[in-house]
């Protein structure tokens, strides 16, 4: 029997332009310094990354520069995965409105995965961005 997944989505807004914002989600120097957590790869599409470690690893499918990312990846910790991530980067009055929509999560680590991209992912992208322009 086929476990339960679920499609999550998100918004959040990140004071910065829609290029900025992308390119540090797929530059993994900038993401590594943004997560405190190491990053590789190369954003191609069919080039394959990792973020946290190991513990996420992946493909790119599709990359729109300053506008869309389009990824495969596993988690390696929860033990799940292959998982399809798509990013969306719109101009808003206050920046970047970053849509995420992540399918085929399991039912029971879908709320855990939620307060993961919140907490790991883009809390610290807002500091870092918000510490850029006080410098």
């Amino acid at each position: 029997m086929k476990a339960k997944v679920r499609t999550l989505k998100q918004k959040v807004v990140i004071s910065a332009s829609p290029k900025e914002v992308y390119a540090a989600y797929i530059d993994p120097k900038k993401l590594s310094k943004i997560t405190g957590s190491k990053a590789t790869g190369k954003a191609v599409v069919g080039g394959n990354y990792t973020t946290y470690g190991d513990s996420i690893v992946g493909k790119y499918l599709e990359l729109e520069d300053g506008k869309r990312v389009v990824q495969e990846w596993t988690n390696n910790d929860y033990r799940f995965g292959p998982v399809r991530l798509e990013l969306s980067f719109n101009k808003a009055t206050e920046g970047t409105e970053v849509y995420m929509v992540l399918s085929d999560v399991p039912e029971e680590q879908a709320d855990e995965v939620l307060e993961g991209w919140i907490e790991y992912i883009w809390d610290p992208m807002k500091k870092y961005f918000c510490d850029l322009s006080k410098a």
